[in-house]
């Protein structure tokens, strides 16, 4: 008599055809994964330098500070604007800022002070919003500020007063900004001590500061174009 076979259904097929055989390793929760190597920190050939400093192009101050002068308006009130002998606000009476101001505040508010001269030279011919803010933004960025400071150095147009406020202003402590990280401590210590001078001068001498100004190349009004930089 002969026996008879079970019969397998199909879908008991594909159930036994599916299921995984294989030895999968044990589940741990400690496990970590190998980290792929950070291109940025990975290992330099001797060559090649590892200051940000070297990296950074030479910026033209004079390009810069460039604008078209063809079409500004005539001003008819010789060195002053409007009948005012100056266009900046009054400073307080302080007679000794460093005794009483640290450096920060110091370079607080010459860091207003410096935007509104560069905002004033490219206020004409007149632009768009963009254009304006792409353009000061060019200068008040501490890269070009620590061209400009080089430039005066180089051209020892600096007494030895304006040198020791400058040596004072980068004392400044700040922390690991988004800025000092790009440029590199040394240029963001810069630029900070020229706003330093540019807010101890608005301080103490107004006249001084703007000879400062007219030397790295902003415009002496709204209408004049800038001396020439070299």
């Amino acid at each position: 008599m002969a026996m008879a076979l079970p019969i397998l259904s199909l879908s008991s097929a594909v159930r036994a055809s599916s299921v995984d055989i294989e030895q999968r390793i044990p589940y741990n929760p400690r496990r970590t994964r190998p980290k792929k190597p950070d291109p940025l920190t990975a290992a330099s050939p001797p060559t090649l330098t590892t200051t940000l400093e070297k990296h950074i192009p030479k910026i033209s101050i004079s390009d810069l500070l460039k604008r078209d002068t063809s079409s500004n308006p005539q001003e008819g009130f010789g060195g002053s604007y409007l009948g005012y002998e100056t266009w900046l606000p009054n400073p307080p009476k302080v007679e000794k800022p460093r005794s009483v101001l640290n450096p920060a505040s110091m370079a607080y508010i010459g860091d207003c002070i410096y935007e509104l001269y560069a905002r004033r030279h490219f206020l004409f011919p007149p632009q768009n919003i963009e254009e304006y803010n792409d353009r000061v933004m060019a200068v008040v960025r501490c890269e070009a500020q620590n061209a400009m400071l080089q430039k005066l150095m180089s051209d020892n147009f600096l007494s030895q007063e304006e040198r020791d406020v400058l040596r004072w202003g980068k004392n400044i402590n700040s922390s690991k900004t988004r800025t000092k990280k790009r440029a590199g401590s040394a240029i963001y210590n810069r630029a900070s001590s020229l706003e330093t001078l540019v807010g101890y001068l608005y301080l103490t001498n107004v006249q001084r500061l703007k000879e400062i100004m007219e030397k790295i190349g902003f415009s002496s009004n709204a209408s004049n174009p800038p001396a020439e930089v070299k």
